[in-house]
């Protein structure tokens, strides 16, 4: 896939997930996050289909990097059926300045367009282990979610006690799909 094709897609995802946000009833995040023990790379382990994630068939990892201004640089990355590496980079920011640091935005537009609001998408933290080991991520619409881990694989018991919490967040878990990672 051409670069200028996933930014295309990503910023056409944005716009898309910003656009279609209904209200519902609050979705809880974890109060605070030490966001120098957060970055890093994580690797997904299981997401809620998602249009923007179609040709990703696994090896879905996501790296971030903390920036002196304070804001999140982003490299996600995924393999395609056809074996093939597919990058986007993109940023991260605190929601608003006065909120918990667990509400992020992220856009994978270019800077240039980061006054434009709906080019941000909401990455809210909504379970995060005491020893930064995994994470859920979602947003208040509850159409996307991503469980990480630190490592590629994750022991099923645990992933089924995170499941169950992010249910009683009231997210739908139909579809939901595991991802394959060949990475050790």
């Amino acid at each position: 896939m051409k670069s200028a094709h996933v930014l295309s897609v990503l910023v056409l995802f944005t716009i898309f997930l910003n656009a279609n946000a209904e209200p519902m009833e609050t979705l809880n995040t974890v109060p605070e996050v030490d966001l120098n023990r957060y970055v890093g790379t994580w690797y997904e382990i299981a997401r809620l289909p998602n249009w923007f994630q179609k040709k990703c068939s696994g090896d879905v990892s996501a790296t971030y990097t903390l920036q002196v201004d304070g804001s999140i640089s982003v490299l996600n990355s995924c393999r395609g059926a056809d074996g093939q590496l597919t990058q986007a980079e993109g940023s991260a920011k605190k929601a608003t300045a006065n909120g918990p640091n667990s509400k992020l935005k992220v856009r994978f537009a270019p800077k240039l367009l980061s006054f434009l609001p709906f080019v941000w998408g909401d990455y809210w933290i909504i379970d995060l282990a005491s020893d930064y080991t995994y994470v859920a991520v979602g947003e208040p619409s509850r159409k996307y979610l991503w469980i990480l881990s630190r490592t590629p694989k994750m022991e099923d018991a645990l992933l089924q006690s995170i499941l169950d919490r992010v249910g009683q967040n009231g997210y739908n878990l139909t579809g939901l799909i595991r991802t394959q990672q060949t990475t050790r």
